[in-house]
């Protein structure tokens, strides 16, 4: 898959209603850490909706994290709901984020509800794994 960056003044794809620059812009870039367990959980999101598989790699925790990731070109991710957030602020050092990603495809629209569990080590927040839900 291409990866393909938003303008720095566009709105950002996670649905925060900030730009892509001030919002997770700066975290794909690597100019800054995520600084809670959901804004990685955001970042992640924009990460698929724009192709960037190098990212997703590097902010998946090493003892769960794939050898190899593939994303479906055939994917478009266009919308980001947050249901819920558990512990996961700046001076926690675990969170669970519940969101809803929806997405379009050729086999039409879908959605991945999913519970995801964050660490915090090192001062940086890592993916570790989830549970997809109905």
């Amino acid at each position: 898959m291409t990866t393909t960056r938003p303008a720095d003044g566009s709105r950002c794809p996670c649905g925060s209603g900030d730009t892509f620059g001030a919002c997770c812009g700066r975290y794909l870039a690597g100019a800054a850490a995520a600084p809670t367990a959901e804004a990685l959980m955001r970042s992640r999101y924009t990460a698929f909706a724009t192709g960037d598989a190098a990212y997703l790699h590097a902010t998946w925790h090493p003892r769960t994290r794939p050898a190899r990731l593939d994303l479906d070109d055939d994917v478009r991710w266009v919308r980001l709901d947050v249901l819920r957030t558990q512990a996961g602020g700046p001076f926690d050092d675990a969170g669970v984020v519940e969101f809803v990603a929806h997405h379009r495809g050729a086999g039409g629209r879908g959605r991945l509800h999913e519970t995801s569990r964050f660490v915090r080590e090192g001062g940086r927040w890592s993916y570790v794994d989830g549970d997809v839900g109905a």
